[in-house]
């Protein structure tokens, strides 16, 4: 994942469309394959970072410590440390999360008509 300077004019063109298009505002937030991959998964329910790693057989685990990090900030995902030894740490949607469903499903229908239409 790169990290974009502020100062650049790729930095202020992506501020720019986020401001003028809601779209591009949140496909910034929710694009990519993996933080839509990992949102699916938790729609389930809480899942451990190894139960997603099992899930996401392709992904590093620096990619997907950056993804949970990044939707955790976007307050998309939560995470809970319980004190135990060895620690315990799982995922979970937020509200905010769970509202992706309705798009999720949109883009699952959208995705099987577009796949059919072009084999």
């Amino acid at each position: 994942m790169t990290k974009i300077k502020e100062s650049s004019t790729h930095f202020e063109n992506k501020k720019t469309l986020e401001k003028e298009c809601l779209i591009v505002y949140a496909s910034n937030i929710i694009g990519g394959q993996w933080a839509l991959s990992i949102c699916c998964y938790l729609m389930d329910g809480k899942l451990r970072f190894g139960e997603l790693k099992k899930l996401l057989p392709n992904i590093t685990e620096r990619m997907l410590t950056l993804q949970l990090r990044k939707l955790e900030k976007d307050q998309i995902v939560k995470r809970t440390v319980y004190a135990e030894v060895p620690p315990r740490v799982e995922y979970e949607l937020t509200s905010v999360g769970y509202s992706l469903k309705p798009l999720m499903d949109s883009l699952e229908t959208w995705g099987k008509m577009h796949q059919e239409t072009v084999e």
